[in-house]
């Protein structure tokens, strides 16, 4: 695959696209690229004043093609409400992209339903509402799931005894299991979709290092990661724009695997053009993503 870029997008005339967290950073700008190739797109949001704003900021762009509509990902009674209201006003649903997420908070902490913060907003919520919108999806022509993963999912493990990080919390080693297990559902929803016979593209994909509001909204803008990406940042990171043309490539590409991984292509998947991602030899675990699928499906009380 060659060198990709948003002028490569192919006409989204007609499809309709799910993006949480589609307020700022990479989730804004694929919504954005999207409604410019001419998706209608649903932004997904727990900020209800963000998300009004980015849609109006994509409307004068693309007149009409962008609505706000509210979602937090830390609460399955949200996430129940919003495919109601989802199923209620469409058919078919063409595009989710599960892009929201929360990195490294310094201390633990939950969600509404109990849930470890980063594993439950990061990958139960997005399970739990594509399990809720899986019959939308597999009535349209050609859907497409996307899971945002991270380079992070590198240093992750899925802990089944532990998947809460209750015995001991520590903040990257729970955000790099959640983009793991991320990345392990993209693959894993894929093999179920092939099993099914539903034609649902199932991909995974990663920005990079990409300069977003998840350092503010996790350890923290005075942070010592905050402080040490300050230092490497002309070095390593890019813009969000950029960052989502590995989510874009996925959404829209024709010649994508299904059950692929896309991201950044240069030195460590750090920037450069998107292109094929390499995931980790752990992520490929089937029996591993088997498991994880059924402990959020015993977790979240949902089966896709």
């Amino acid at each position: 695959m060659n060198a990709w870029a948003s002028g490569d997008i192919p006409s989204q005339a007609g499809k309709l696209a799910v993006i949480t967290g589609a307020n700022s950073g990479i989730g804004y700008f694929t919504a954005l690229e999207l409604a410019k190739a001419g998706a209608n797109v649903i932004l997904a949001c727990r900020n209800a004043q963000k998300g009004a704003a980015a849609a109006a900021k994509i409307n004068a762009v693309a007149p009409g093609r962008a609505v706000f509509d509210a979602l937090d990902l830390a609460s399955l009674a949200s996430v129940h409400d919003f495919a109601a209201r989802f199923k209620a006003a469409h058919g078919t649903l063409d595009l989710l992209i599960n892009n929201a997420g929360v990195m490294a908070p310094p201390a633990r902490q939950t969600t509404a339903d109990g849930f470890e913060l980063q594993f439950g907003v990061n990958f139960l919520g997005h399970f739990a509402l594509t399990a809720l919108l899986l019959p939308a999806l597999i009535k349209a022509p050609a859907p497409r799931v996307i899971q945002l993963s991270s380079i992070a999912h590198r240093q992750g493990r899925i802990d089944l005894t532990d998947l809460q990080s209750a015995r001991a919390y520590k903040p990257w080693q729970a955000y790099s299991q959640s983009k793991l297990a991320m990345l392990m559902f993209a693959m894993e929803l894929q093999r179920r979709a092939d099993a099914g016979g539903w034609g649902l593209l199932s991909l995974a994909a990663h920005p990079g290092i990409a300069r977003t509001e998840l350092i503010a909204n996790g350890p923290g803008a005075g942070s010592l990661t905050a402080l040490g990406l300050k230092l490497v940042e002309p070095f390593i990171s890019r813009s969000g724009a950029a960052g989502a043309l590995s989510t874009l490539l996925a959404a829209t590409a024709a010649d994508v695997a299904p059950g692929g991984y896309y991201g950044p292509t240069g030195f460590r998947e750090f920037r450069g053009p998107a292109g094929k991602a390499r995931p980790e030899k752990h992520a490929l675990d089937a029996g591993v993503a088997r498991a994880l699928w059924e402990a959020a499906e015993a977790l979240t009380g949902l089966r896709a």
